[in-house]
């Protein structure tokens, strides 16, 4: 079998490990095919396509539906440089309209001539040399806003989420594998605020409500439609198959592999 190839060129700050997108960024799928998942909708991308990933959003990429060889090329814009870039060339902005996590960019020549000439910056192992960063980074936001000017509006939008409806974020979320404080924050809450909010809604804590959904979610992913632990647990916010393993058996008095093999009645308490 032909083994994967995921390869990304990033340009700007390094990204966090969780699923939360904590800066804008741009996305070029230079080969292959990835899907993702945010805000309640599933996303798409081939090779030659690209659009911009918002901030303050919760994302994931659907590990099953990659492609065997993917290349990549990422742009962060962070909040940093995108200040110094706005007081530099003295933008005026209006609100950005669209609500959409992936906002999918039309195709242009220019953008094409612009990917080519990153080529001659990559280092050896596929890297930019960090002095070229934020000359190309600028370069790419100059275009990204003569082509998009309404996108003016998202970047240079430096506010945090304000206070949203609790139970129909939460009823969204859950899955993601983020941290309380993150969904504290994205709720626009505090995090004593979103504790009180989120017991007095659904009468539990925070942790074991994510907790039960999950296993909720497992034992009819597992029962009813004969998938395997080892393909579900991540995409349910668990970080390990052990974890996973151990909470399913807490909670339901059996391992989740006894629902994959034959057959076995296990009533979900």
């Amino acid at each position: 079998m032909k083994a994967s190839v995921n390869k990304t060129c990033l340009i700007g700050p390094a990204l966090r490990e969780e699923q939360f997108i904590a800066e804008h960024l741009f996305f070029y799928l230079k080969k292959g095919t990835i899907s993702g998942y945010a805000s309640g909708k599933h996303y798409t991308l081939h090779a030659g396509e690209y659009g911009i990933t918002r901030k303050n959003r919760l994302s994931r990429q659907d590990p099953s539906k990659v492609t065997e060889e993917v290349e990549k090329i990422i742009f962060v814009f962070d909040e940093s440089f995108l200040r110094t870039f706005q007081a530099k060339h003295q933008l005026i902005t209006t609100p950005f309209n669209s609500e959409e996590s992936f906002i999918r960019l039309s195709g242009n020549v220019l953008f094409l001539h612009f990917i080519d000439s990153l080529t001659p910056y990559y280092n050896d192992q596929g890297q930019m040399d960090a002095a070229f960063f934020d000359v190309k980074r600028e370069e790419l936001l100059l275009i990204l806003l003569q082509l998009e000017p309404e996108l003016a509006g998202l970047f240079f939008d430096y506010g945090v989420p304000q206070k949203i409806d609790l139970e129909a974020f939460m009823n969204r979320n859950y899955r993601f594998n983020v941290t309380i404080d993150r969904f504290a924050y994205l709720t626009g809450r505090s995090l004593s605020a979103f504790k009180r909010d989120f017991h007095n809604l659904f009468n539990e804590t925070p942790s074991r409500w994510l907790l039960r959904k999950r296993l909720e979610d497992a034992y009819n992913l597992l029962e009813k439609r004969s998938q395997k632990p080892s393909d579900i647990y991540l995409n349910l916010g668990f970080e390990t198959l052990s974890h996973f393993s151990v909470s399913f058996k807490k909670r339901f008095g059996h391992n989740p592999t006894d629902l994959t093999g034959p057959k076995r009645k296990v009533a979900a308490n």
